[in-house]
């Protein structure tokens, strides 16, 4: 069968997450802890799916989905804010450093443009920095699989960088790679996102900090009931 741009494309990606996922991890592992702005996101996010807000957030009974997660680090931290997260990782290398680094969590290999998860049973939808090698033209039908697996008043958290343009990573984290990072604007995002039925909640773009090359915005949304 013939491969076709989408297929290679998520292969590209999950070779290059595989080829670092040691070391991603390692080198990121301490970054929430220098990111105070982003932990008051996360914290803003879990007290919604937990239903702390007086909302209809599903509660601390629904599960929150970290799609995209990665070492699982930042499944982790919504873990110590209560949450009863998941992670779902692309990388299976990926998957296996979070599986040995927090054994009491659960995490999956799977794509997060088709979701083995049932209609409407998430209280959440975390996607930190996940989407930033989907190019515009596909976030459409993601944000439509989010909103799919979310409750109704359930909640999505979005990260990503904030601009209008493609770049081109051949090297990170000490390896050779292959990505395209797209950076977005939150307008954009905001609009989709209403597409899917998600109604914005609040935002947040803050400046460049440490070795950061963008602007990072953050969108909390709202599936709506």
């Amino acid at each position: 069968m013939k491969e076709t741009k989408e297929t290679a494309d998520l292969n590209a990606v999950r070779a290059s997450y595989d080829a670092v996922a040691v070391d991603y991890a390692r080198l990121l592992g301490p970054e929430l802890a220098r990111r105070p702005l982003d932990r008051a996101m996360l914290a803003a996010f879990a007290e919604y799916v937990r239903g702390d807000t007086g909302g209809d957030g599903g509660g601390a009974a629904r599960a929150v989905a970290d799609l995209g997660c990665g070492p699982g680090r930042v499944t982790a931290h919504l873990g110590g804010l209560g949450v009863r997260a998941f992670g779902v990782d692309l990388s299976p290398a990926m998957v296996a450093v979070a599986r040995r680094t927090y054994p009491g969590l659960r995490f999956e290999v799977g794509s997060m443009a088709a979701l083995d998860v049932a209609d409407a049973v998430l209280g959440g939808v975390l996607a930190w920095y996940a989407t930033v090698h989907t190019p515009p033209g596909e976030l459409p039908a993601l944000f439509e699989e989010f909103a799919r697996v979310l409750a109704p008043g359930g909640h999505l958290l979005i990260a990503f960088e904030a601009g209008d343009e493609k770049v081109r990573l051949e090297h990170a984290y000490g390896h050779p790679v292959g990505l395209d990072v797209y950076r977005t604007p939150p307008e954009l995002i905001a609009g989709l996102l209403a597409g899917a039925g998600l109604e914005e909640v609040a935002r947040q773009v803050r400046r460049p900090a440490g070795d950061e090359e963008s602007p990072r915005a953050f969108l909390l949304a709202r599936r709506r009931s």
